[in-house]
């Protein structure tokens, strides 16, 4: 579709990778019109249709999951729908799929181009280490990995307590530089972005690329914070066929 994102890193050249935004499906409002979420209170019909219309284009197989905020990291299937936030691949045409409404979708390959995976890391997913269990699953060493992070809830937008802070921190300390005051007493304003960058590099991964999106004030994606009744995006990546 038109306004489908590309990822715009130097990922190899069999590496495919896209994130679906709201136009292109059939769902009516206030699911208006690709959502790919089937979980979120829309017509199943229409969640069915929108999900066939991401094969067409690509030629590929969605391993969809059923995302719970934590950090189990799967072998990407599509013949199951496995309770996990994370998914990795080596089979060329099967997409690793995270959906998405505000928080962030990492997608990850190896330089080689023969292994992927696709994280969904809402903060608690973050916190207790969705990413670097998806990096554990592609058993590739820190410097062989690249990283792209998705659109997500922008650090103006995302106001979040002391206790997402005291979280973070208490495992990273530099990671308060992602936080500042906000405007409201006693809470903070996160930069989802800082912190992914953080944990990757943590973890020796400084090929790390996009951010600087924002969920809640770009029209083209779903929002959860910005209403609460909606769908979900998705940010896919496979290996080529």
């Amino acid at each position: 579709m038109s306004d489908w994102l590309t990822p715009d890193w130097p990922a190899p050249a069999r590496v495919k990778a896209c994130v679906t935004t709201r136009e292109g499906g059939v769902s009516l409002a206030p699911f208006d019109s690709l959502n790919l979420g089937d979980h979120v209170g829309d017509d199943p019909t229409a969640v069915a249709e929108n999900r066939r219309r991401l094969t067409d284009p690509f030629a590929i197989t969605p391993a969809w999951l059923q995302q719970v905020h934590g950090i189990a990291v799967v072998e990407a299937d599509p013949t199951q729908v496995a309770t996990a936030d994370a998914s990795w691949t080596a089979t060329p045409g099967i997409a690793c799929t995270a959906m998405t409404a505000d928080c962030l979708p990492v997608l990850f390959c190896n330089r080689a181009g023969t292994r992927v995976a696709a994280a969904h890391a809402g903060w608690r997913g973050l916190a207790n280490g969705v990413l670097e269990a998806t990096l554990d699953s592609l058993a590739v060493p820190a410097d062989e990995i690249l990283a792209w992070l998705g659109p997500a809830i922008g650090p103006h937008a995302f106001e979040v307590g002391p206790e997402v802070r005291e979280a973070f921190i208490a495992q990273l300390p530099q990671a308060a530089q992602a936080f500042v005051a906000s405007p409201n007493a006693g809470k903070f304003l996160a930069d989802i972005y800082a912190l992914a960058r953080l944990r990757l590099a943590a973890r020796g991964v400084t090929a790390v690329y996009g951010g600087g999106f924002c969920t809640v004030t770009d029209p083209r994606f779903f929002s959860y914070r910005r209403n609460p009744r909606t769908g979900r995006f998705a940010s896919l990546i496979w290996i080529e066929r």
